[in-house]
């Protein structure tokens, strides 16, 4: 498979410097599927072309593999040709720091708009030409398509071209729209997708995919249509959307978070919770039913607190806050600044008591009724953090969601739903208890009658 990037910018032979690698030497790269060779089939003031082949080795893709594998344990397909996954791996293993617009001797120069110029060779089109242009055109590119004819005919439904894309643009742009776009055009992964996909996908994505018109067909094909990453990957990218790769009868039995993604309601919370927290001047935050450690995540990002703990009872929910947060992997935050405990809220546990402040978000409205003042006396009464933050839905406002059918709750496993009365009662009974002052708000889009669909109560001892 085969990538050129040419530029006529003057000095040309300045993309030199923004790819690192010299016009006047063959560069070699050996990966565990085959070789990469960058080579300059010109460099001249007027015009620098460099390439990229990539030399797959078909055998060595099958080697030590058993039956059943899929289309990777053939000896005889298009992997070693056509441009997939494997090019994007290469791509970011040979011009890594040209990607992230980092160039040592030529700074100015990666953060202009440079006329240039990609080749791609043999592209998959996977839907067909009009997929091709739908994903490159609205970046700004002019695409013309040369296809390239199936030996096989048509009957394989495989349909290949020679894409060549021009345009002005960031060097670094370019190279992240072909890393993300060329595997969705093959729409194929040669490696195993998980949560760390979702990762790379927004790294590469930064700038450009939130506002991507197919947006929804890159997270869903880059993601190998693996729902559950795909409605993550665009919650986190566009909650708005999310709701869109719901099968339905996956919407049927949608939870809270798809109910309030037209109105983006999850990322008002986090920031709304992670300010109330800053305000408290807490340096140790407790998360008290973290889950997969949404707040967590907005939390590591923040400077100010020092340490952040993070609980919940169930593992799998932990597992998975451990991989979306990087914990004791690279990348990942220092040791020592976050801990993830597998516990209960109904029992005293001194791992968590010595924090500052504490969050229970959407945490309350799952627990029965009969419980609730076991994790009180726990909370309030022995763990006794100096502020303690708690969000709930508002049950008044759950008219307003045109999908929610009356009297129903935002999630099948909440217990009960409180009107802003009855948290406010609530609130006033903690504070009689156990000696803490409630001030109240919402969260999200307000109605002059209902008020906001999420209510939030800031307690200070």
């Amino acid at each position: 498979m085969f990538l050129s990037i040419a530029t006529t910018y003057q000095p040309a032979t300045d993309l030199g410097f923004l790819l690192n690698k010299h016009p006047e030497r063959m560069h070699e790269l050996e990966l565990s599927y085959g070789k990469v060779f960058v080579f300059y089939p010109e460099a001249s003031d007027s015009r620098c072309e460099a390439a990229l082949v990539l030399d797959v080795d078909p055998v060595g893709l099958v080697r030590g593999k058993g039956q059943g594998e899929g289309l990777l344990d053939q000896y005889v397909n298009d992997r070693p040709y056509a441009a997939s996954s494997f090019l994007s791996v290469a791509l970011n293993k040979t011009f890594r720091t040209a990607m992230s617009g980092v160039s040592s001797a030529r700074q100015e120069l990666a953060d202009s708009d440079l006329p240039l110029e990609a080749v791609v060779a043999p592209l998959p089109m996977r839907g067909g030409e009009h997929v091709v242009r739908q994903l490159f055109e609205p970046l700004g590119w002019r695409v013309d398509i040369d296809r390239v004819p199936n030996p096989n005919g048509d009957v394989t439904g495989k349909a290949y071209a020679r894409l060549r894309l021009s345009g002005m643009a960031r060097l670094s742009a370019l190279l992240n729209h072909l890393y993300v776009l060329v595997p969705v055009m093959d729409d194929a992964k040669h490696y195993w997708v998980g949560d760390e996909e979702i990762d790379k996908l927004l790294k590469r994505g930064e700038g450009w995919l939130e506002q991507h018109p197919a947006k929804e067909l890159i997270v869903r094909r880059y993601l190998r249509h693996r729902g559950t990453l795909a409605r993550a990957a665009l919650e986190r990218l566009a909650p708005e959307t999310k709701d869109e790769l719901l099968e339905p009868d996956e919407r049927r039995g949608a939870d809270e978070d798809t109910l309030e993604t037209p109105i983006r309601l999850n990322d008002q919370r986090m920031a709304a919770v992670v300010e109330a927290l800053r305000a408290t001047g807490a340096k140790t935050v407790a998360d008290l039913g973290c889950g997969e450690g949404k707040l967590l995540q907005y939390l590591v990002r923040e400077r100010w607190p020092e340490r952040l703990i993070g609980l919940d009872p169930a593992v799998n929910e932990l597992q998975r806050a451990a991989k979306r947060l990087k914990l004791n992997m690279p990348g990942g935050p220092p040791e020592g600044r976050l801990s993830l405990l597998h516990g209960s809220l109904t029992y005293q546990d001194k791992r968590w008591a010595e924090a500052d402040a504490a969050a229970l978000v959407e945490v309350i409205e799952h627990l029965d009724p009969d419980r609730l003042p076991l994790v009180e006396r726990v909370v309030f009464g022995a763990a006794r953090p100096r502020a303690i933050i708690v969000t709930t839905p508002n049950a008044e406002y759950n008219v307003l969601f045109p999908t929610l059918a009356a009297g129903s709750f935002r999630h099948r496993d909440h217990r009960f739903e409180w009107t802003r009365a009855e948290f406010q009662t609530w609130a006033g009974r903690i504070g009689t208890a156990y000696g803490y002052r409630a001030e109240f708000s919402g969260i999200g889009a307000s109605d002059p009658a209902l008020g906001s669909p999420t209510q939030m109560a800031v307690f200070t001892r």
